[in-house]
């Protein structure tokens, strides 16, 4: 079963990459989701997530099952933060082991960017300046038709 959760608070990510090693596997890749301090030349003042949890929790388990029967995956753990995050806080992390670590870097890379397509979490990014501009992974290319608000 892969380790799937949804949390308000900050990601041990130690304890994840743990919850993915198995002696069946030779590669444990971790991906770490930080919130960084510029999108697009503006400046981050913080974020903040919102999921409908269970229609969040159940596209990530799809998601996390998925990529089992597309790669050799050992164990999975996909872990989300909720809330407001700071600059370098953790807002995702994704583990996974498999038997060689080509596979598990291609896993990885594909259940974070498949992640971000699919899986019903938002992102409102705070600026310096004021703005605030709410995201969702299909909405990212519409962000320009005008989904922003002003605060």
């Amino acid at each position: 079963m892969p380790v799937i959760h949804l949390t308000d608070q900050p990601l041990d990510y130690t304890a994840i990459t743990e919850s993915v090693r198995d002696p069946a596997a030779g590669a444990v890749v971790l991906f770490l989701g930080t919130v960084r301090e510029f999108t697009a030349g503006q400046q981050t003042e913080h974020l903040e997530y919102e999921a409908y949890r269970e229609m969040a929790e159940s596209s990530l388990k799809q998601l996390a099952d998925e990529a089992s029967a597309r790669f050799p995956i050992v164990k999975t753990a996909i872990v989300h933060r909720l809330g407001v995050l700071q600059l370098s806080d953790v807002a995702v992390a994704i583990a996974v082991s498999t038997p060689h670590r080509a596979q598990a870097f291609t896993a990885g890379q594909w259940l974070i960017d498949t992640l971000k397509q699919r899986v019903p979490i938002w992102k409102r990014e705070h600026y310096t300046d004021g703005r605030v501009l709410w995201q969702h992974p299909v909405a990212v290319a519409d962000s320009a038709a005008g989904q922003s608000e002003a605060t």
